[in-house]
């Protein structure tokens, strides 16, 4: 019998239209839009239908979309295939995915997650306003060659290895003139470099004091234990103690992200039936390139 697991995407995984169907056919869905409305105090369902995609790309915007659209994904699946979510024995979710796969495992309710996310996109906006930054993925070279090119441009500025995604996919994050010139210096080391479409330098120090706004916040928040263990990003392994994911949710906006790790820790531990719930397919990608043969169903909102 297969062990499932699910997984969440996080921030770049958004587009324009993302949940429309869904909102369209299942009143769960609706009342999902309706409720966080309410919550954030704008329209989330008309800027993930309609757009316009620069501003549902803005940091503040796309953490709320993705989490809300990711969890009307699982509403879906919750009316086609109960046994699945019943069957669902860990979860994890890339960097703001976490916070949906939390929600999911019964951590934290929809309102207390969504307050979250709007105050961790509000804090690391306002991080990365104050120190002009950003991400640059690395295709195609291996950590130690990343972590040479680091040493290099940290001649331009601070920069740091952010996302450690899957085997030649590593994105860093620094000063803006340090992602200048990481991305000359991966050409010529035969990479690829590709800006990513984010606010700032993402998982490292840069994001002070976003970290200090973000445990403000959870101190605020009722965490219970999950009734499946959630994966973190921080250290790639399985949690279901409150006061650990709260210090871990904390840790995480400075930390890099061990996403290929935790993908290996999940495989070694022997789940071998995988569910990528949300927006876009850059999950099941990744996996792959862990473990080409590897089961992983999408189910896109």
């Amino acid at each position: 019998m297969s062990q499932i697991a699910f997984l969440f995407p996080g921030q770049g995984a958004q587009s324009v239209g993302m949940a429309r169907q869904l909102c369209e056919t299942l009143p769960a869905v609706r009342k999902l839009f309706d409720d966080a409305a309410q919550i954030l105090s704008y329209d989330l369902a008309d800027l993930c239908f309609n757009g316009p995609a620069e501003r549902l790309n803005s940091t503040v915007i796309s953490q709320p979309a993705l989490f809300v659209s990711s969890l009307a994904a699982l509403e879906c699946l919750k009316i086609g295939d109960p046994s699945t979510i019943s069957g669902c024995a860990a979860t994890a979710g890339l960097s703001l995915g976490e916070y949906t796969a939390l929600v999911f495992a019964g951590a934290m309710s929809f309102s207390d997650g969504l307050r979250l996310v709007q105050k961790r996109g509000e804090a690391m906006q306002a991080a990365s306003d104050a120190a002009p930054s950003g991400m640059v993925s690395l295709i195609g070279l291996d950590v130690a060659k990343v972590e040479e090119l680091c040493v290099a441009g940290r001649a331009h500025g601070r920069l740091e290895i952010a996302n450690l995604l899957c085997p030649g996919n590593i994105a860093v994050s620094g000063s803006r003139e340090a992602c200048d010139a990481v991305e000359q210096l991966a050409e010529g080391a035969g990479g690829r470099a590709i800006r990513l479409a984010v606010a700032g330098a993402f998982h490292t120090d840069l994001m002070k004091p976003a970290d200090e706004k973000l445990a403000a916040a959870l101190d605020g928040v009722s965490l219970n234990s999950p009734r499946i263990p959630v994966w973190s990003n921080v250290d790639a392994l399985p949690h279901t103690d409150p006061a650990e994911i709260r210090d871990l949710l904390v840790r995480q906006v400075l930390h890099p992200v061990l996403w290929e790790q935790t993908m290996r820790n999940l495989l070694a531990a022997g789940f071998d039936k995988f569910y990528e719930i949300g927006p876009g397919r850059v999950l099941a990608g990744l996996l792959k390139r862990v473990q080409r043969k590897i089961d992983c169903t999408n189910v896109t909102a």
